[in-house]
């Protein structure tokens, strides 16, 4: 069973810790001080970072949380050279182990050339950067329209159930462009009705889920 905090940052990024059985991770950790506060806050030890992609707002702590607390950090293969500090290089395919939940990796190229995921198949958690957001995915940086398309395919195929934790707060903008495209579809009105209460009293949108996604 993993334990799972959501951290606001910077303007609109999320960071994720993640607990299990004495074992902790921060999922693509822009900054630092946020990180020790809660994990200290907690009791916890940080021993990853899971980086998603190099971007510097998912990797900017890398090498100030390391030097403080001696963590390991994964990140992908594909991107080893942009990867400040990085320990473990993976690719999809591969696992990782946090404490007692292990992650499958989904290699998901589009908004950077190496871009991956983890999928807590266990846990019904994925965290996927900027390749998935709530109704809409990242901009193609690198990549091409065609390999956005299949990363996407490939994170449709999880079951239904599984919680989305992407790494922005998007999710009104991206359903606002969606409503004008679609402006009679009455499941994208009751989540955006939804939504908008969220964010008016100040809480995150996410996670959401595939099967929400899909829909």
């Amino acid at each position: 069973m993993i334990e799972i905090v959501i951290i606001p940052v910077l303007a609109d990024n999320y960071l994720f810790l993640l607990h299990s059985a004495g074992a902790t991770a921060v999922v693509d950790p822009a900054v630092d001080d946020v990180v020790l506060d809660a994990i200290s806050s907690r009791g916890w030890t940080l021993t990853h970072i899971l980086n998603t992609h190099h971007h510097w707002d998912h990797t900017g702590a890398n090498l100030s949380l390391k030097e403080k607390t001696g963590c390991t950090i994964i990140g992908p293969k594909d991107e080893l050279d942009a990867i400040p500090g990085i320990d473990r290089a993976v690719g999809g395919g591969e696992t990782v182990t946090v404490g007692g939940v292990v992650a499958s990796i989904i290699d998901v190229p589009g908004h950077t050339k190496g871009h991956i995921a983890y999928h807590f198949a266990a846990d019904r958690a994925l965290f996927c950067g900027d390749a998935l957001f709530a109704m809409g995915c990242g901009r193609l940086f690198e990549g091409t329209a065609a390999q956005m398309y299949s990363s996407l395919q490939r994170l449709m195929a999880l079951p239904d159930e599984t919680h989305v934790y992407c790494a922005h707060e998007y999710t009104q903008s991206n359903g606002e462009f969606a409503l004008s495209l679609e402006p009679n579809n009455v499941i994208l009105q009751k989540r955006m009705d939804n939504v908008v209460t969220l964010r008016e009293r100040g809480k995150p949108t996410i996670p959401s889920t595939i099967g929400i996604e899909k829909a």
